[in-house]
């Protein structure tokens, strides 16, 4: 069964964190399928577990705890954000076809969804597979897609009984506030960058999300 998709849109990020774990609960549940979300948030820094003291060091806005992995990031109204509540318990992950209990496989899915929609803008990015020696700090978090040292979007993703929330964050456009005061993932706000800075074709968000949904369901689910 294809998951469902919903548009949240513009949503705190608070508001959007208790409504993915209200989902969670219902696929565990079984009261719920699946379900795809696509939303963008207010400007905000969220905490992952791996976040270090000097990730945040003069970001003045709201910031957020949350479980998933990974360091501090920022999320904004200029990004696509995709949150797969999805479930990989092994009986549901051999009917997608995926290895039983390797979320290593699952975040690759996330990040090649996203490589194949930015090659739809003539930008040709990779994932961590090609990037573990990034940037000077070598703790830094590499997971995501790049385009040459450049960062465009950052994973993260908590996981419940093999339900998953969390997901992806894309820089759709380019944010002036975007990334100020922290260290994203470890590196130096100066790594990351949106896909309208490097692609001759203006991204709209509704073509953005459908496209990056149609990608990983592909991978996901039928492939």
């Amino acid at each position: 069964m294809l998951p469902e998709i919903e548009d949240w849109g513009l949503i705190s990020y608070q508001e959007a964190f208790e409504k993915q774990k209200q989902y969670v609960e219902e696929v565990l549940n079984g009261d719920r399928a699946d379900t795809l979300v696509f939303c963008h948030h207010p400007p905000v820094v969220t905490l992952g577990r791996g976040t270090k003291p000097e990730d945040v060091f003069a970001w003045q806005g709201e910031t957020v705890e949350v479980n998933r992995g990974g360091r501090a990031t920022y999320h904004g109204p200029n990004q696509v954000v995709m949150y797969p509540i999805v479930d990989l318990s092994e009986e549901s992950r051999l009917k997608k076809k995926l290895k039983p209990k390797d979320l290593h496989e699952y975040m690759r899915i996330l990040e090649e969804a996203a490589i194949m929609t930015i090659k739809d803008y003539q930008v040709d990015a990779e994932g961590h597979s090609l990037q573990k020696q990034v940037g000077e700090d070598k703790e830094a978090e590499a997971t995501g897609v790049w385009v040459g040292n450049r960062k465009m979007a950052s994973i993260g993703i908590a996981v419940k009984k093999w339900v998953t929330s969390h997901g992806i964050a894309i820089n759709l456009l380019k944010d002036e506030q975007a990334f100020q005061g922290i260290n994203p993932c470890g590196f130096k706000t100066e790594t990351m960058v949106s896909l309208k800075e490097l692609s001759a074709k203006r991204p709209k968000r509704e073509e953005f999300q459908k496209e990056l949904a149609s990608n990983f369901i592909y991978l996901m689910y039928l492939k």
